[in-house]
């Protein structure tokens, strides 16, 4: 046969298509599999090959999972909301409806082009009415349960997108979105209270099958310390500043403390600080800078002694100065640290340029050159000095701490609370409303979803306002509570709020009464393989995680994780082995590639080209190479025999073992090269049996599928090989008949032999002495011994 991928293609997703093989049913007698991947963000640019490499490792599975009998659930979805396409709107003058819907018809062609088996009877869309409206129905829950509030706080602000961003969208001091730099700014936000949820989410980890690396990153990003809390009072002042340090053994070395900029006491005491003009200059200083700017650990240390107020060591009485610096922020830990030099690098650097003591409290390092950070005998500590052991001198200051009621033991975590809102007008509007007598009000349930309103004008506000604030018919409105005049909250959910429960969503799409029937739920929860992106493993999943632990605690799901197991696939780089981008104009289109080789190619060529979770460059050969892979698969039909080849059984039960195995261990690359390897041995033979052939392509075809499904039609087959039964082997004959073992005479190696699988030491022995070369090293020598490992080695020892 030839292989015609510009016929076969469109003609099997047709097929596909009309007979609706990848619906999945809500009830069935199957085992059920729900795979999972990352919903696409639909870009004006369209998809790239990332995009294939993202989604074909589970669409592998999905269709080895079908051909085992289950019941699969595959689905596929658009996270529309968001910035891009908006600020693509405003560029444009087109409305980000128009520009959405545009994009994501784009998207959805090029997923059927390239032949992905995902059920499309079940796509959603994050900015559907009919999908945001549970997204409102979510936050209003959290609402009532307090874990939704508004508070001021110093927030990270694009001028550039003129929006709010969390800490997670400005890493690195840059806008996630357009990369300009970030500025600090004083604004009343909303915030989810996420950090409630801090060890439920660490003890989830225990529950699912991650890889190590990716339970590690949440924890990271968790933060969890164990530590204590310590008051340190102010010198003639009725007042404490209160921190929390995860080293309180190290307290007789605290000689001077340091808050935050914004720190209130500042302001409280303004009167008896005697510098506040020089205190004021610098406040203002840092207000012009990122998060990220102020807390990097190698930037010059700036700060300024705070005169008039003195703080006290709580455990040896003495007055230590307080300044505030940059790098200490409010919304960490208390908004206040106090500082050990001898034994902490930032603190010996401060302490060096503004000549505070430095006092050792720890043996083993030579302070007059640097800080020590490691452990040793506690000296110049009072009751803790001789003690050895950091753990012991922890607990014993922390006894003391709480028997002089100046401390205690405590928890602190580094992830913070999830700012949840943005000024533009491109999200799902927040249903609250705002009342001078009631104070904020839920929009009642019943009239979810509240609606973006239709607007010509969608450019946000100089002062970082969203556009809804400019539309009174949207803002003014009744209190639900008391029927006064109220106004509606303006501001937007961010984009993570629709990806944060969209897998639930899929279950059951339609559905107007609930976010997705319980039986269903019951049905389908977990997932049971979710792949995605390293990029997404803090962030997105740990949003996801905390909604679903939030859902399952009021009992709206029945899982208490939403993923049973998680995986990352790499990157595909450019040809020049630097990540892909337009600027480099190093970017491959899938489509111009499914275009020029076929879909089965490009399916084939993305997880054949490397380790699935490794980043790996792109290869115009390797992509041809992979064509004449599947030309030769087509041609092998001319050899096919009805009877099938003896030799060729074993190969062809190996390979079913390790194609079945390297797709669930996800090395796709391993089990392609199996299947050329067979086809090698097919060719090799001249001829290969009708059955051995169908075995084949039901290897291939989770990986190919198109060319198979014309392939097992032109072999007179019935149905379509996507559903049909995966191949089983028979273990005895993936075992060979034979084994090369080595023959060595006093230890070193002298010809290698043949010999039957697991055979006897006398049968190895006596197959070996007949080796002429074997033979001629035994002449006139007395064998003192023989050392025989089966299937290994066999080592004459002779005098």
């Amino acid at each position: 046969m030839r292989y015609e991928f510009k016929k076969i293609e469109p003609k099997w997703q047709k097929k596909w298509e009309d007979a609706r093989i990848f619906q999945a049913s809500d009830k069935s007698d199957k085992p059920k599999f729900y795979g999972l991947v990352e919903f696409p963000y639909p870009s004006g640019a369209g998809m790239h090959v990332g995009h294939i490499k993202a989604y074909a490792g589970l669409e592998v599975v999905s269709r080895k999972r079908r051909m085992q009998g289950y019941n699969v659930l595959f689905p596929i979805g658009f996270d529309a909301f968001g910035l891009p396409a908006e600020n693509y709107a405003i560029k444009t003058n087109t409305h980000p409806r128009v520009i959405t819907d545009q994009n994501i018809a784009r998207f959805s062609e090029q997923l059927k082009k390239v032949g992905f088996s995902y059920d499309w009877s079940r796509v959603i869309d994050t900015t559907d009415e009919k999908y945001y409206k549970w997204t409102q129905w979510i936050f209003l829950k959290l609402f009532e349960k307090g874990l939704a509030y508004r508070d001021k706080t110093l927030v990270n602000y694009c001028p550039s997108c003129k929006v709010v961003l969390s800490n997670e969208d400005s890493q690195g001091g840059k806008c996630d979105i357009c990369h300009s730099d970030v500025v600090q700014r004083s604004k009343e936000v909303w915030y989810l209270r996420i950090t409630k949820y801090a060890d439920k989410l660490l003890e989830g980890l225990e529950t699912v099958d991650y890889p190590e690396n990716i339970k590690q990153q949440q924890r990271n990003w968790i933060g969890k310390s164990t530590g204590a809390f310590v008051n340190f009072s102010l010198e003639n002042l009725d007042e404490q500043l209160r921190i929390y340090t995860t080293r309180p053994d190290t307290l007789f070395g605290v000689t001077f403390m340091v808050i935050a900029p914004e720190h209130p006491l500042i302001d409280k005491y303004a009167d008896k600080i005697t510098n506040m003009s020089e205190i004021e200059d610098y406040r203002r200083e840092c207000a012009k800078k990122s998060e990220f700017e102020r807390t990097q650990i190698n930037k010059d240390k700036t700060g300024v002694r705070i005169e008039g107020i003195k703080a006290v060591n709580p455990v040896n009485k003495k007055a230590i100065p307080v300044y505030i610096a940059d790098y200490v922020m409010m919304g960490y830990g208390t908004g206040a640290i106090m500082a050990v030099p001898a034994h902490d690098q930032r603190d010996y650097d401060f302490a060096k340029k503004f000549g505070i003591d430095i006092i050792e409290v720890i043996k083993g390092g030579d302070i007059s050159k640097e800080a020590y950070t490691g452990d040793g005998e506690m000296v110049n500590s009072d009751f803790l000095n001789g003690m050895t052991k950091k753990k012991d001198s922890i607990h014993r200051m922390l006894e003391v701490l709480e028997e002089r009621g100046i401390g205690e033991a405590g928890i602190q975590y580094k992830m913070k609370d999830w700012a949840f809102n943005r000024q533009r007008y491109w999200g799902e509007p927040i249903p609250i409303i705002h009342c001078p007598k009631c104070g904020m009000v839920s929009v009642p349930y019943e009239e979810l979803p509240l609606r973006l309103p239709e607007v010509e004008h969608f450019q946000p506000g100089e002062d970082g306002e969203s556009p809804l604030a400019k539309i009174e018919s949207f803002v003014n409105c009744k209190c639900p509570k008391c029927k006064g005049p109220a106004k509606r909250e303006t501001d937007t959910m961010p984009q993570w709020a629709g990806s944060s429960w969209y897998f639930l969503r899929y279950i059951d799409p339609d559905n107007n009464e609930a976010l997705a029937d319980m039986d269903k739920l019951k049905y389908w929860m977990p997932v049971d393989w979710y792949n995605g992106g390293m990029e997404h493993v803090t962030r997105h999943m740990i949003y996801s995680r905390f909604w679903h632990h939030f859902l399952y605690d009021i009992g709206a799901v029945n899982t208490f994780e939403p993923y049973a197991k998680r995986s990352a696939q790499g990157l595909i780089l450019g040809s020049d082995n630097t990540k892909m981008s337009k600027s480099k104009g190093n970017v491959v289109d899938p489509l111009d590639v499914v275009k020029e080789y076929g879909a089965d190619t490009l399916r084939t060529y993305v997880l054949f080209m490397g380790d699935y979770s490794a980043s790996t460059p792109w290869s115009d050969n390797a992509v041809k190479g992979c064509k004449k892979f599947l030309e030769r698969v087509a041609r092998l039909e001319e050899n096919v025999t009805e009877e099938n080849v003896p030799s060729l059984e074993s190969k062809v039960h190996k390979t079913i073992k390790k194609v079945s195995d390297d797709v669930e261990n996800m090395k796709y690359n391993t089990a392609i090269a199996a299947l050329m390897s067979l086809l090698n041995d097919f060719e090799d033979a001249k001829k290969v049996g009708k059955e051995q052939y169908l075995t084949f392509i039901k290897l291939l075809c989770p990986f190919a599928p198109h060319i198979c499904e014309e392939l097992w039609q032109h072999m007179g087959q019935e149905g379509f090989v996507s559903v049909a039964k995966w191949p089983e082997y028979d273990e005895t004959k993936t075992i060979d008949s034979t084994v090369e073992i080595s023959v060595q005479v006093n230890g070193k190696p002298r010809a290698v032999l043949a010999v039957p699988t697991n055979c006897d030491e006398e049968t190895a022995a006596s197959a070996a002495r007949e080796v002429p070369r074997i033979a001629d090293l035994l002449a006139g020598k007395r064998i003192v011994k023989t050392i025989y490992r089966a299937n290994k080695i066999l080592n004459f020892v002779v005098k």
